[in-house]
């Protein structure tokens, strides 16, 4: 065998290299897949490949600095003061970017010699899931990190919310990952290479979107991971977290394991992992969670969502929580009417929820701040956040102290929330406020290192530093007029570039300072030809004083800062509760107001399968209707799935544009309200708790997976059937419509009956095969409801009205005609209906159908006839009986051409 050359990826890069290009490299080897943000002076230059993507996607100039290997450097670089700005925009190209960052001031390093090299090092490591900056984050958005993990058969999935320290746990069944996922919207997802095999897998990571980062199979095993989560928390042993199965452990550590690598060794202030089952939230899976446009519409925006429809919050934190409600409801109807008590006591004391939401509108965000204080990245602005944001939840607390009735007090979830936010029971809580409260000046800048932060008699030290920094001529004019008045000579005090500050005189005036006494305090410096220069021993130490009381200054506020930050670290979870407590608070009176502005009530929700809803509305139609200056119409619904209260199926019938869809929809958006503790559009609803949650409406491809429209529906359809549970609530839209009429009708009618017989769940299944009609005969808890239209002088009215009893037929060709389909297809259309109707849809007379240019009448050219513009001329007023006669037979003469 011939000897060949090492392969590439074994020879050493930096060798050769400058001592700057070997810091380079090192931290590149450390982070291979990152981009290095390596740090020179004021600004973060990239070079070789990193150079070349960074300039790409950022747009901006690819140059060069020297050479490495015998070939040019390529290099680009950012300004530091404009980082964020290029970190969010690599974020959301999908690169990770890692901040390589000097340590010490270039003076610190040519204090070791004239050749050494800045000390750089990798601070943190830049991805989707681990962003804490307030410039790269949705402040009404959560940002989260997610893990799976796969073991004996259970899944878990794991997230931590970075930026304010929240941490949950989810154990699912295998087949739930994609629900659990897509319920968390992360940005991005760590998962074990060996899992790409599953298929499962794939899917519901492709559903869930978000940045995925494949990591290696041993970080997630259980000995490793249980090791990385101890370190993380800082405790001997997992048990205070609970039973944590194998699952929960792997994905937990897999994030702890991230965290060590991103952070650079920085503990997050996080909170202990909140532990939840898939019997404790509503199971959505990303298709339903899609077609229902939860918390995004299908072109992912906020606009036009749900969240957006009720969301009223005052708070960057409460519309966090407002969005986690709705994306996982509950299915514990007492935690339910826990939350809808608190919306309910809103709502019946207005006064004290205008005062309380105008309260908040000041509140910042601290979970946020403790999260980028913890981190290191935070500053004096997070600081003063804290305390702003407690001393607003002492004022919410003062603004329920006056509720003395007891028959006014309110509901446990507000008085939990109350007692999180009163300092008089976290004296801890309480001292660290006070303590901000006085050492913070009004003005805070951006970073520590820009120093003005603390209040003027906090540090003695520092205030001296100051007013020498500050002041310095007057304190040197005090000493001057001290030193002339002790001495009894005329002198003054000087400055220059190689003494200093000294004492000068003339050469007369010296004599008494050169002789004992006072030439133990006066030191002679220099003689020179009229006059005499000294020092003193007060007089050096001021003058390095002042020389070092802008640097003495800075340092004295960076130690300030460091021990205001370990203080709020001391803290934190008293600080974790506030934030918490003050964002309950705000969703629920938030929901108060949306329910009063709309007329929202009340839901009723047990442990039955009933589903009761008088004079509902779609809270997003409805105020898009609204603002058009149109009403809605409510509509009713009946489900049971025991059948006695109503049918467990119905089919829904009626023309397209007739608002079927809608009412779909909207029965599934109550569901989702009241389980998630919101008030619902209704006059009134009962609701027996949802499992799970299916919606199959609207049609689309997923070309990407090689999937056509119907394979599409037939994929959601499968997992509806194979899925559904008594307990659910399941919407379905035009199933089977996607291929031949009769194998779609047989496909929607076998599917209909699974419903009913196999998963005998809630159903509302609309179609357009009125051939389902007959179910309602066959089936026991099956019965027909339709949208209603009428026709009026040749027009076709939709009246939005849901009643009993299926339509009579579907008006397609009409709602050709309104959607501006040319008048001579739709005269062919009716030519075909016609004639499919006489003949009971047999095909084979289809070919007795004269052709479409035979068929093609003369009025259903585009634009009028020659009759319509002949009758338009005449003026029948004017007209005399001969004139009158002579135009008659003009038209019949027309009308034979």
């Amino acid at each position: 065998m011939n000897a060949q050359a090492p392969p590439s990826e074994t020879i050493d890069p930096a060798a050769g290299a400058s001592p700057v290009m070997a810091q380079f490299f090192e931290a590149k080897a450390r982070q291979p897949d990152a981009l290095v943000f390596f740090r020179m002076g004021d600004f973060y230059e990239l070079f070789f490949e990193d150079a070349q993507k960074a300039s790409a996607a950022l747009g901006i100039t690819l140059t060069a600095r020297g050479q490495h290997g015998g070939q040019p450097i390529p290099m680009c670089g950012v300004p530091v003061h404009a980082a964020e700005a290029y970190l969010a925009k690599l974020i959301r190209a999908g690169f990770k970017v890692a901040v390589c960052e000097q340590l010490e001031d270039p003076s610190e390093a040519r204090k070791r010699g004239a050749k050494s090299v800045v000390r750089r090092d990798l601070v943190r490591v830049v991805t989707p899931g681990t962003l804490t900056e307030e410039g790269l984050l949705d402040a009404r958005g959560a940002n989260r990190l997610a893990a799976i993990a796969v073991r004996a058969g259970g899944a878990a999935v794991a997230s931590v919310e970075l930026s304010t320290g929240e941490v949950e746990c989810l154990a699912v069944q295998a087949q739930g990952l994609g629900s659990a996922l897509a319920g968390l919207s992360p940005s991005e997802i760590l998962v074990p290479d060996r899992l790409f095999a599953d298929e499962q897998v794939s899917a519901a990571l492709k559903a869930a979107g978000g940045f995925v980062q494949p990591v290696p199979q041993a970080l997630a095993e259980p000995g490793a991971s249980e090791a990385r989560l101890k370190r993380l928390y800082g405790v001997e042993t997992l048990d205070g977290f609970g039973g944590l199965s194998g699952a929960e452990v792997s994905a937990l550590g897999l994030i702890a394991a991230h965290l060590e690598t991103t952070q650079a060794g920085k503990l997050p202030a996080l909170s202990p992992p909140r532990r939840a089952g898939e019997a404790d939230v509503m199971v959505i899976d990303p298709a339903t969670r899609a077609s229902l446009e939860i918390e995004r519409t299908t072109s992912g925006t906020r606009d036009g969502s749900l969240l957006s429809a009720i969301d009223r919050t005052m708070t960057a934190p409460g519309a966090r929580l407002l969005a986690a409600r709705l994306a996982r409801p509950l299915l514990d109807p007492t935690a339910i009417e826990a939350r809808l008590d608190a919306v309910g006591w809103f709502c019946e004391h207005r006064a004290q929820r205008q005062r309380l939401r105008e309260t908040l509108r000041g509140l910042g965000d601290m979970a946020r701040a403790l999260s980028r204080l913890a981190l290191g990245r935070g500053g004096p602005r997070d600081l003063g956040g804290l305390r702003d944001g407690l001393a607003i939840g002492e004022a919410i607390t003062a603004l329920f102290a006056s509720l003395r009735d007891p028959l006014v007090q309110p509901p446990e979830e507000i008085a939990q929330a109350l007692r999180a936010l009163n300092p008089a029971l976290h004296a801890d809580l309480a001292a660290f406020r006070e303590l901000l409260r006085e050492g913070l000046g009004a003005e805070l800048p951006a970073l520590a290192r820009d120093g003005g932060f603390v209040a003027a008699g906090v540090r003695p030290e520092l205030d001296e530093a100051r007013a020498l920094r500050d002041d310095s001529r007057r304190v040197i004019l005090s000493l001057e007029a001290r030193l002339a008045a002790e001495s009894g000579v005329a002198l003054k005090i000087r400055h220059n570039a190689v003494l200093g500050y000294f004492v000068e005189t003339t050469a007369k005036a010296a004599e008494p300072l050169l002789a004992a006494p006072l030439n133990a305090t006066f030191i002679h410096r220099q003689t020179l030809a009229s006059q005499v220069r000294f020092t003193t021993v007060e007089l050096a130490e001021l003058d390095a004083r002042i020389a070092q009381a802008a640097e003495r200054a800075l340092a004295i506020e960076a130690d300030t800062f460091e021990a205001w930050r370990e203080a709020a670290i001391r803290v934190a979870t008293g600080i974790q509760a506030a934030a918490e407590a003050a964002a309950r608070l705000d969703v629920a009176a938030g929901l108060a107001e949306w329910a009063e502005e709309v007329g929202a009530s009340r839901p009723v929700v047990d442990r039955s399968t009933a589903f009761e809803a008088d004079a509902a509305r779609h809270p997003v139609v409805e105020t898009a209707v609204k603002r058009a200056g149109e009403p809605f119409t409510p509509n009713d619904c009946r489900l049971d799935g025991t059948g006695a209260g109503g049918p467990r199926l119905a089919i829904v019938t009626g023309p397209n544009m007739a608002g079927k869809s809608t009412f779909l929809r909207q029965n599934a958006l109550l569901a989702v309200l009241a389980q998630a503790g919101a008030f619902v559009p209704a006059r009134r609803l009962r609701l027996g708790v949802v499992d799970r949650l299916f919606s199959r409406v609207g049609a689309g491809d997923d070309l990407a997976r090689g999937r056509s429209t119907f394979m599409a529906e037939m994929v959601e359809t499968a997992a509806i059937l194979t899925q559904a549970t008594p307990r659910s609530l399941v919407i379905l839209d035009e199933i089977g419509r996607g291929t031949a009429t009769y194998d779609g009708l047989a496909i929607a009618w076998a599917c209909a009956e699974a419903l009913h017989e196999v998963n005998r769940c809630r159903a509302l299944f609309a179609t357009h095969y009125h051939e389902l009609a007959i179910l309602e005969d066959r089936l026991a808890y099956v019965a027909n409801l339709s949208l209603k239209a009428r026709e009026w002088n040749g027009e076709l009215i939709f009246l939005h009205e849901a009643g009993p009893g299926p339509a009579d037929r579907s008006y397609g060709v009409q709602v050709a005609k309104l959607a501006g389909v040319p008048a001579a297809v739709v005269a062919r259309a009716k030519a075909v209906l016609e004639r499919l109707e006489r003949e009971a849809g047999a095909p084979a007379h289809l070919e007795d159908l004269p052709l479409f240019a035979a068929v093609a009448e003369p009025d259903a050219e585009y634009g009028p006839s020659l009759v319509e513009e002949a009758l338009k001329a005449l003026d029948p007023d004017g007209m005399s009986p001969r004139e009158a006669m002579d135009a008659l037979y003009k038209l019949k003469g027309l009308l034979a051409g």
